[in-house]
């Protein structure tokens, strides 16, 4: 990986294929600041994703909507370069769970 795009890249790919719904919002003058880079729903349970890479750091305005949405019962990963693959074991875990308690 070279950059946060290709973390993004490899999120992307592995929503797809996990049976979740998401997208990812355009950031605009007219937006929320700090609002996750991935918003997903999963069987009903909300899910935000937000990217790094390298020495990237969360803002403060990215903190403040994180606090916000765990505070709210949504799940929030922060990904790193160096962490998308302990996500993806993470996600499948959290999915599993949520298909359990559904079943």
């Amino acid at each position: 990986m070279k950059n946060e795009g290709d973390v993004k890249k490899i999120v992307k790919i592995f929503l797809t294929n996990s049976g979740a719904w998401w997208y990812m919002p355009v950031p605009t003058g007219y937006g929320v600041q700090g609002v996750p880079d991935f918003i997903g729903v999963y069987r009903g349970r909300a899910f935000f994703i937000e990217t790094k890479f390298g020495k990237g750091k969360l803002t403060e305005w990215q903190k403040k909507q994180i606090k916000v949405l765990i505070l709210k019962g949504a799940q929030v990963w922060v990904v790193h370069d160096t962490t998308v693959y302990g996500f993806m074991t993470q996600f499948v875990e959290w999915k599993q769970e949520i298909d359990t308690c559904l079943s």
